[in-house]
């Protein structure tokens, strides 16, 4: 018995192959009606596609506009519309120091989850950042992820004070 009949032949570039149906002959354009891809050569009847020179471009959809047009365009990564999906948005839930006003005492300690309790920056895991909209008049103290410089000037005017907590 020899080594290849026992399946220990060694594997070499003298024997190998391609595995069975990953190879298929190519197609022999134009040789014959028989062939199946005669006279027209596969290129149909009449029209731009058939004539010599015509080309199909990639992104072409049959004349509709193409989807690289109809998406927005970029134009550098500082504006806000710049980015297709807004990958690069920060984003931070608003609170207005209107409502801190309206809802909670003097003297308070506004933290992130009493303005969850009290309706204020209701989405989960989003940061929230104080806003000057409006006026402020109680001395309170507020924790926030972030402060705007005029809701900061206003809040500390009132006699309160801005505590940033960590995300």
């Amino acid at each position: 018995m020899s080594p290849s009949e026992n399946g220990n032949d060694r594997i070499g570039l003298h024997n190998l192959t391609p595995s069975p149906g990953s190879r298929r002959p190519r197609k022999r354009i134009g040789r014959g009606e028989g062939s199946g891809t005669g006279k027209t050569s596969g290129r149909g009847q009449k029209g731009a596609g058939s004539r010599s020179g015509s080309k199909r471009r990639a992104a072409f959809e049959g004349g509709q506009m193409p989807i690289h047009m109809r998406m927005r365009k970029l134009r550098g990564p500082h504006m806000k519309k710049s980015m297709p999906f807004e990958m690069f948005r920060t984003h931070t839930q608003p609170v207005n120091i209107a409502s801190l006003e309206e809802r909670f005492e003097a003297g308070s300690d506004v933290t992130v989850e009493l303005m969850k309790a009290n309706g204020l920056a209701t989405r989960k895991d989003i940061p929230v950042k104080v806003l000057a909209k409006g006026e402020i008049t109680k001395a309170m103290t507020v924790h926030a992820h972030g402060f705007s410089a005029t809701a900061r000037e206003r809040i500390e005017a009132a006699g309160g004070t801005c505590t940033v907590v960590e995300a």
